[in-house]
């Protein structure tokens, strides 16, 4: 199992930039950010893994950047051009899963572990 814990959430204006990083307490393969908005489903934002494979959501394209440190086993999340349909709950994830399909890399049920969120606002 592996531990994750998440930092770097605030309240920003659209158009602001914030950076995300998810701390991991051991290397894993693959690592995800996904969101929850309150009354909807989590849904993921971008994924990388070790192979150099990365996926984005359609709606993220563009405006956030996934990157992975293996050494120091830390996941960032660069988010530019913020706008208020971004505001949700962010999560970490990690799984020793080599997913060849960027869907695969997008579901939740292709992560084994989760942190406990940080929260990103956006105002209009």
């Amino acid at each position: 199992q592996v531990q994750l814990v998440e930092s770097g959430g605030g309240s920003v204006q659209a158009g602001g930039s914030l950076r995300l990083s998810c701390a991991a307490s051991k290397y894993t393969y693959t690592m995800g950010w996904f969101r929850q908005a309150p009354g909807k489903e989590r849904e993921g934002v971008a994924a990388i893994d070790s192979g150099g494979r990365i996926s984005y959501a359609d709606s993220v394209k563009g405006r956030f950047t996934i990157s992975k440190d293996n050494v120091k086993t830390i996941l960032y999340l660069q988010m530019n051009n913020l706008k208020p349909e971004d505001t949700a709950m962010y999560y970490c994830a990690a799984t020793a899963q080599a997913w060849a399909y960027a869907f695969n890399r997008l579901r939740t049920t292709s992560y084994a572990d989760w942190g406990q969120g940080t929260q990103v606002t956006v105002s209009s």
